[in-house]
């Protein structure tokens, strides 16, 4: 594959256009991976055991979706095993949330490592580009680009409920608690900040501490309320409008600052534009005193 614009050694140029569900690129695509599978299948000893679920892009869907309505297929037939494994691949954050709407014990998700070489720092030359136990090979910025674009992050779902549940199991409820029901509020919350889908409100952005704020929010409130957010993907609306309020009020702080922010930078501004733009007298800035 090419980036879009980009061309290989005959001058052909690839259109990212084309990755698109019902055109014809899709479609040799599709009849190509059906081959190959085929092909592994009857020849590689290692597939011959193996059960492939092929969903190209003529089953409607988005990817990820797909993949969890067969997990949770599979979960309603007799005899599952509740200790089976699950691993998808894919860089989207929404993975975890989908992976967490499964309440699967063994859920994990594969994808690239989103750290870039200026990120990783060593500790004892202090340097970027590599780590302390990487120190001293030589290691410089482009060569640790190289090798950074080959590695791997595993997340583990499991490792996300165990720390949800030491976050939320001290909380003194008037009613029974049920760490399954918290996990889907948790999910039914982070909508809030935004996703593939819903666009974030205003007031809470991820960078900024939302997510945070939000679940300060629901632990203050949910002691309050006749139950949870959420029961069995139904939004239970009376006890959400106790945390609109709380949300209401953090908006309401969130836009106050922000105006006053907005404020001081055209203070700055006129005063910048005022001497000149060059902290001179009067844009005549000549060097006078």
């Amino acid at each position: 594959m090419f980036d879009e614009g980009q061309k290989n050694e005959s001058g052909f140029k690839f259109d990212s256009n084309v990755i698109t569900p019902g055109t014809e690129f899709m479609h040799r695509l599709s009849i190509a991976l059906k081959a190959y599978i085929l092909e592994r299948q009857n020849e590689d000893c290692l597939w011959s055991g193996l059960s492939v679920v092929f969903s190209d892009a003529f089953v409607p869907g988005e990817g990820e979706h797909k993949i969890l309505d067969f997990i949770r297929s599979q979960r309603a037939q007799e005899g599952y095993n509740p200790n089976t494994s699950h691993c998808i691949y894919g860089a989207d954050a929404d993975l975890i949330m989908l992976g967490l709407a499964t309440h699967e014990a063994y859920f994990y998700i594969l994808r690239e490592c989103v750290l870039t070489p200026k990120d990783v720092k060593c500790f004892k030359c202090g340097k970027v580009g590599h780590r302390q136990n990487e120190c001293g090979a030589g290691y410089t910025l482009d060569n640790a680009r190289l090798a950074r674009a080959a590695e791997f992050q595993y997340v583990k779902i499991s490792v996300v409920r165990e720390y949800l549940y030491l976050e939320f199991k001290d909380l003194q409820l008037p009613f029974k608690f049920d760490f399954e029901n918290l996990i889907d509020d948790f999910v039914f919350l982070c909508f809030f900040v935004g996703n593939d889908f819903l666009p974030h409100l205003p007031s809470l952005q991820i960078r900024e501490g939302a997510l945070d704020a939000i679940l300060a929010m629901y632990k203050n409130s949910l002691p309050t309320l006749d139950g949870y957010l959420t029961k069995q993907g139904i939004i239970n609306f009376s006890n959400c409008d106790v945390l609109f309020i709380d949300i209401a009020k953090y908006e309401e702080e969130f836009f106050r600052q922000e105006q006053e922010r907005l404020e001081r930078m055209e203070r700055q501004g006129a005063n910048y534009r005022g001497r000149g733009g060059r902290g001179g007298r009067g844009g005549n800035n000549q060097g006078r005193p």
